[in-house]
């Protein structure tokens, strides 16, 4: 008798196989195909991240010549098979043997068979043949089972696994910096990078190909540090400051000659960057300055801009407009063409009794009336309901931006910067920013003392250059 794993739970019931039941020669299977997220969620599980598992250049090197499954994935399904179809429910587990002959990568689909071999009646003891074989007919592992079968009959609902959720923000934004390199690197004064994570940065960002680094600060302070992280400045500019002052005052003046295409923030304050960028008339555009910063959330299905959570602090409706133009320019040049835009307060409704309600509502109309551009607006909205479709849906919300936001403007910098925290560190995002408004864009990661944090919002500042410079 053959029967297929899961058949029997087509109805949403599954039943076991008794002991009385199993006969010499009786079949089952199950069929299931490796996917990468499979060797993923194993090693997360397992706590096993052979390298020969997870890092496909290290494991082209090896005689596999590719990624392939940890041995005992398929061993655990020869497990599932034994312990949710044949036998089944009340099934004990006494001894496992296996062998294993050849390698499982990705893609390939599996048949995982238990097939009775003989039955103890003094103890209920059953020892099955298990095997499992690849699309192609070779046999993949072979071993025995040896497992108490089940004495009463079981009869129970098909429960559902509970979802596993992979995902690595950190990887994906690597991924996203790794794919902005641009065909000629802008030239980014990195200002003041006299701590471990901004210096590493400014090197790493010059090693791939993302700018051309100059280092604004003391030499040999920063050249202490480099040999002390065993790092080489041979891909950089350094450029003798005595003080993070002095290194701002430099940098702005490289930028306003065009010297410089970016600036990026090392380890001085952001007021005292700031300061030093206002101050240069050249610098000026006519708009505000104001933070971006951009993350990757697991539990959001898409990149999700935040916007002031560093420089204004309590913006008047006219700055939120330029904040919200400069946050609609990067998500544009990020490929949004049309970014949904939620103007965040702490209800949905307008209300006198809430500034911030007002100030969305005008932000609304300004767009309506084409006063803002490019993008859908909607406000207010709380931040449940600006990025959770069924959060907008309990309120009866059904616009274009409910749920489904691209873009969040924060109603003042507490607020902002508050919220990012949050997406940082309970939510696990990671991000990268970038201050826009003037000639050149500054990179300003929000979290400090992440270098991958720093190296991003290079990434970002350059995309916003190349966007500006190239009119789109």
């Amino acid at each position: 008798m053959t029967g297929m794993a899961g058949a029997e739970g087509a109805h949403g019931v599954v039943h076991n196989h008794t002991f009385d039941e199993l006969q010499p020669g009786q079949r089952a299977e199950l069929h299931r195909t490796l996917a990468m997220d499979d060797i993923k969620a194993f090693a997360a599980v397992s706590g096993d991240v052979n390298p020969a598992h997870l890092d496909a250049a290290w494991a082209e090197t090896t005689r596999f010549h590719g990624v392939i499954a940890h041995g005992m994935w398929a061993g655990a399904l020869v497990s599932s098979l034994l312990g949710t179809e044949f036998p089944g429910a009340g099934t004990i587990y006494l001894e496992q043997n296996l062998r294993f002959h050849r390698p499982v990568r990705v893609g390939d689909a599996l048949v995982v068979s238990v097939t009775v071999l003989d039955k103890d009646p003094a103890t209920r003891n059953v020892r099955l043949d298990c095997a499992v074989v690849n699309q192609v007919g070779e046999q993949v592992v072979s071993g025995q089972a040896l497992v108490k079968a089940p004495s009463q009959k079981i009869s129970r609902p098909r429960l559902a696994a509970p979802t596993l959720h992979l995902f690595d923000p950190e990887a994906r934004l690597a991924a996203w910096v790794a794919a902005q390199r641009p065909a000629q690197p802008a030239r980014c004064a990195v200002v003041h990078p006299c701590d471990a994570s901004s210096l590493r940065a400014a090197v790493q960002a010059a090693a791939a190909g993302l700018v051309q680094p100059v280092l604004l600060g003391p030499a040999a302070r920063l050249q202490a540090l480099a040999d002390s992280l065993e790092l080489t400045l041979a891909g950089c500019t350094l450029v003798d400051q005595p003080h993070s002052h002095a290194a701002a005052q430099a940098a702005v003046a490289l930028a306003a000659r065009g010297e410089v295409d970016l600036l990026c923030k090392g380890s001085l304050s952001t007021e005292e960057l700031m300061l030093a960028v206002l101050a240069e008339p050249a610098l000026a555009t006519g708009r505000r300055l104001s933070h971006v910063a951009r993350f990757e959330v697991p539990a959001y299905g898409r990149p999700l801009l935040v916007t002031d959570a560093a420089v204004n602090i309590r913006p008047d409706l006219a700055a939120k407009a330029d904040i919200l133009r400069n946050a609609i320019d990067l998500a544009q040049a990020l490929g949004v063409a049309c970014p949904r835009v939620a103007v965040l307060s702490a209800v949905e409704t307008v209300t006198p009794r809430i500034a911030s309600t007002l100030d969305a509502a005008a932000l609304c109309k300004m767009a309506d009336r084409g006063q803002i551009r490019g993008a859908v607006v909607d406000g207010p909205l709380a931040f449940d309901n600006a990025i959770s479709m069924e959060a907008a849906g309990l309120k009866d919300l059904h616009g274009p931006v409910a749920g489904q936001a691209d873009v969040l403007l924060a109603p003042d910098l507490e607020a902002g910067h508050l919220l990012s925290q949050q997406l940082e560190y309970l939510a696990g995002a990671a991000s990268c920013g970038v201050v826009l408004g003037a000639r050149v864009p500054v990179a300003l990661a929000l979290r400090t003392g992440a270098a991958s944090a720093l190296l991003a919002s290079m990434a970002l500042a350059g995309r916003a250059l190349a966007a500006s410079t190239s009119g789109g």
